[in-house]
């Protein structure tokens, strides 16, 4: 796998999964990181030879002193610096005699011997701390390792832009009616947001295919472009995260899979009848581990941290002509940041390379990594 820095040369047009046509709605929203969808398209524009590859990522990565490192979406399944826990894993808590819905995932609760320490912005109250949402390589190493994530290292450094390493900007359209200084009436008016990264940050991506750099790239709407840069730092520091998530996955017992892309789950459903495609914040694979089915098993699956899900616009290739799509079905994929909570670690069924929806796996989307619960 071959690791890349994409640094934009302007603004990023990355427009969301919502349908945009001027007259119709007056404004256009962007979405950002952008998904693999559309750094997939901007790869295949250069390379036309080879369609089929394996994308890892868009991460953050940003530059400094020491040099380049990667930057990874924050735990949802903290509260500031306080770690959040099952229900089913916390026998000592005091809300065990709550009224649950037991088809429903554990609700999670803070552990009964965390002291509320975490939860003050300082001593005296006088200092707000401003909690970092992109961890760098470093921390999120450390999690893998010891399944903590100490308080100072989700406090935010001045000036590093870790809470939002982008800043919005609006830019508006005028159509002008011919032989007249006046907006045209229909299809006149329309604003859209561009992105525009902070200095020093960049995208990261790994593929399979070595490219020779550095080339432009083109990325988003508008003909923006970006550089395209060989990282072997990027490729080391994955490598050590995945090296250090797959001995986890091995030893077994209670886990955390951490997900750092977009998780898109998505199945028919044929109870009703109908082939309507339904999509949810956790895999259908796996099966909650407080409910027993009919065959009287259990599945893994504890409980859930996540948050609102993202929207992911997707285009369908003609089979008769190559260069031809037309719109897909949005796809609603659980947030990068989601956490799981594991009696057993258990694989992907996208990760079989023999079915169909391998390919949201080869687009980078779905990526785990994992914790031994501590």
């Amino acid at each position: 796998m071959f690791w890349y820095s994409l640094t934009p040369l302007d603004v990023l047009l990355l427009r969301d999964a919502k349908p945009f046509t001027p007259g119709e709605r007056a404004w256009a929203g962007s979405i950002f990181p952008p998904n693999g969808h559309a750094i997939a398209g901007a790869l295949r524009g250069l390379l036309s030879a080879k369609q089929d590859f394996r994308l890892v990522g868009p991460f953050l990565c940003r530059y400094t002193d020491t040099g380049t490192k990667l930057y990874l979406p924050r735990p949802l399944g903290f509260v500031k610096s306080t770690p959040l826990i099952p229900l089913d894993w916390d026998t000592n808590s005091h809300l065990q005699q709550a009224l649950r819905d037991q088809h429903q995932p554990s609700p999670l609760v803070k552990p009964v011997n965390q002291s509320n320490d975490d939860d003050e912005d300082s001593a005296d109250g006088d200092i707000k701390y401003e909690y970092r949402q992109y961890l760098p390589y470093e921390v999120i190493q450390e999690y893998l390792q010891t399944g903590e994530i100490a308080q100072e290292n989700w406090i935010m450094t001045d000036g590093s832009h870790e809470d939002q390493p982008w800043t919005i900007e609006t830019r508006s359209h005028n159509a002008i009616e011919q032989g007249t200084k006046q907006v045209k009436d229909a299809d006149g008016y329309f604003v859209e947001n561009a992105i525009r990264l902070y200095p020093e940050w960049s995208l990261a991506i790994g593929i399979d295919e070595n490219i020779d750099t550095p080339t432009s790239l083109r990325l988003g709407g508008e003909g923006h472009w970006t550089i395209l840069q060989r990282c072997d730092e990027l490729a080391e520091q994955w490598a050590s995260l995945q090296q250090q998530s797959q001995a986890n996955f091995a030893r077994g017992g209670k886990s955390i899979a951490y997900l750092v892309t977009p998780g898109a789950f998505e199945r028919k459903d044929k109870s009703k009848g109908t082939q309507k495609a339904i999509c949810r914040a956790y895999p259908w694979e796996w099966k909650l581990a407080h409910t027993v089915n009919a065959n009287q098993t259990s599945g893994c699956l504890v409980s859930v941290a996540t948050e609102k899900p993202v929207a992911i616009s997707c285009r369908f290739r003609e089979k008769v002509e190559a260069n031809k799509s037309i719109p897909a079905p949005q796809v609603f994929a659980a947030p990068p940041g989601t956490l799981y909570y594991l009696n057993q670690p258990q694989i992907l069924f996208q990760d079989n390379e023999q079915t169909k929806v391998n390919t949201w796996r080869k687009l980078g989307y779905s990526e785990l990594l994992w914790i031994n619960y501590k």
